[in-house]
């Protein structure tokens, strides 16, 4: 049986970690200093208190983290590693720019390391979705795509590590960045007292967008100090293939605006309770948006 560590088992990881449970797997999970929060996202997890206790008994450690943390659990998992005499492969999952991930490998010391990314929600059996997609790209790419999981659909790519980091920076520079258009537009329009207009004008073009704005840009506001980095990370990206790196360095300063937001600092849980378009903007305090309900 192979045994898999997840570093950290928030939404993402811990559906990650329970579907290689269903697939065979033994799968850790290390909840040291982390909320109860996030304890009770990881059920169905073998709960440890330690990260050299998950790493030193794994064959596989995923890192699933917020971007700006990548690098300093990168060398967390060297450091337990090397104290427990073991080289597990290492799979960073995380949403970073090709440049950074040469970093994590480095962060990594001796240990394998395979470049992935991942496209979806979290792999959940009530999700209603067609299967996550994995992206991963590395010398040892197919052995992370070989591990048994129902609800995702593994894809190496042919190029070296790196490769899926910039699928993954490319597609997210479109689903953020699109949000965040979205939601300047909003908060023009309510202050214009344009908004059903503008939704109404979109709505052919964009009727998924339009239909779900308030629920997706909810949604959306409760991960923004999670897209902040990755705004940065994008901006690197496009810097490295000669484009101007200041549209997605703005697009950083949006979302670092909504993670203060009344809004921003909710969970996606009650985030959810907030789905009617004109709330959404009302409840970011952003200027001119009028007063935050109760949320």
């Amino acid at each position: 049986m192979v045994t898999v560590a997840i570093v950290s088992p928030g939404a993402m990881g811990s559906a990650l970690g329970r579907g290689y449970v269903e697939g065979g797997a033994r799968v850790l999970a290390c909840v040291a200093g982390r909320s109860q929060r996030t304890r009770a996202l990881a059920h169905g997890l073998e709960l440890v208190d330690s990260l050299d206790e998950a790493v030193g008994a794994a064959d596989v450690v995923l890192s699933v983290v917020p971007p700006g943390e990548a690098l300093a659990v990168a060398g967390a998992i060297r450091r337990s590693a090397a104290a427990a005499g073991v080289t597990p492969l290492v799979a960073d999952l995380n949403a970073l720019a090709p440049a950074t991930v040469e970093r994590v490998g480095r962060a990594l010391g001796g240990l394998d390391l395979v470049d992935g990314s991942i496209s979806g929600p979290p792999p959940e059996p009530a999700s209603g979705r067609s299967r996550t997609r994995l992206y991963l790209s590395g010398p040892r790419a197919g052995e992370i795509a070989a591990l048994a999981h129902p609800r995702l659909d593994p894809r190496v790519l042919a190029g070296p590590v790196g490769a899926a980091s910039a699928l993954k920076m490319s597609t997210a520079s479109l689903y953020k960045g699109l949000a965040a258009l979205f939601l300047h537009a909003a908060v023009a329009a309510e202050q214009a007292g344009v908004l059903d207009m503008m939704l109404d004008d979109l709505a052919p073009t964009f009727p998924d967008q339009v239909g779900e704005l308030g629920s997706w840009l909810a949604l959306s506001a409760s991960k923004a100090h999670r897209y902040v980095a990755e705004m940065r990370e994008i901006a690197a990206t496009q810097a490295a293939a000669g484009l101007p790196p200041e549209l997605f360095e703005a697009m950083a300063v949006v979302w670092e605006r909504v993670a203060r937001s009344p809004l921003g600092v909710l969970t996606p849980e009650r985030a959810a309770a907030v789905a009617e378009a004109g709330a959404v903007i009302r409840a970011l305090g952003l200027p001119s948006a009028g007063h935050p309900p109760e949320v």
